[in-house]
């Protein structure tokens, strides 16, 4: 197996996670922290990328080799799922006094800032992997956000895994310069000029459309309305509806 792109040990991946080792390791005493080689791959995710992130990389910014640092992290796989559980941190608490809408409104926002702040953590999310303990800390303030609105355990999950989506990919699409609300209008604009006739009803809302002030307007809109899809299905099962 390759240590760089082989297949993922899940039961290594747990145990740096987790704090759970399954036993001494032989060897020197340890020098580095994982937080120390978790923080120094975000750091160079950060500005190049997963594909630039390689082992060797990683363990020269650490003053080691990379021999050492394989003491540690058994493969680049173990060490994303380590930084990821580094860059997104635990989630902060909820506001004070707010309904389930407004924490989930809260919750996504922070979420959102997060991916934007760690563009190589959309990748990252969606590869094989173990979730780590801030990862479930944010899965847990959606589920104690929905508790008691009537919705079903499974219906609280699928909320999170919605909001996860809508975050993480306008994350990606502002990391990627391609934000709707960073010139998405005027990228349609160009492309219908000319061709009015046949996108009468696209030309006419161009011409109506605002540009976005500092706001994340998609983020704002898609998040408004699945909110308000949430609410229509705890209104509706509150009155009887299945």
């Amino acid at each position: 197996m390759s240590v760089e792109t082989g297949g993922v040990d899940k039961r290594r991946m747990y145990e740096l996670l987790w704090g759970t080792p399954s036993g001494p390791r032989r060897g020197p005493r340890p020098t580095l922290t994982l937080d120390a080689i978790a923080r120094a791959g975000v750091a160079i995710a950060d500005t190049a990328g997963l594909d630039g992130l390689i082992m060797q990389r990683v363990a020269e910014s650490l003053d080691v080799t990379k021999m050492a640092l394989y003491r540690y992290v058994p493969g680049k796989a173990e060490l994303v799922a380590l930084m990821l559980e580094t860059a997104m941190g635990e989630p902060p608490p909820p506001p004070a006094g707010a309904d389930w809408r407004g924490q989930l409104d809260d919750w996504t926002r922070q979420l959102f800032d997060r991916f934007r702040r760690h563009p190589w953590a959309h990748a990252a999310t969606i590869i094989p992997r173990v979730p780590g303990p801030n990862e479930l800390a944010w899965l847990e303030r959606v589920v104690a956000a929905l508790a008691g609105t009537g919705l079903t355990a499974a219906e609280q999950l699928d909320v999170a895994v919605l909001l996860v989506g809508h975050a993480r990919n306008l994350a990606q699409h502002t990391a990627a310069g391609t934000a709707p609300e960073h010139g998405r209008e005027a990228a349609f604009t160009v492309l219908v000029r000319g061709r009015e006739e046949h996108f009468p009803a696209l030309a006419a809302a161009l011409r109506t459309t605002v540009a976005p002030a500092e706001s994340d307007q998609a983020l704002d809109f898609g998040l408004a309305r699945i909110l308000d899809g949430i609410q229509a299905l705890i209104t509706d099962r509150a009155a009887g509806g299945r």
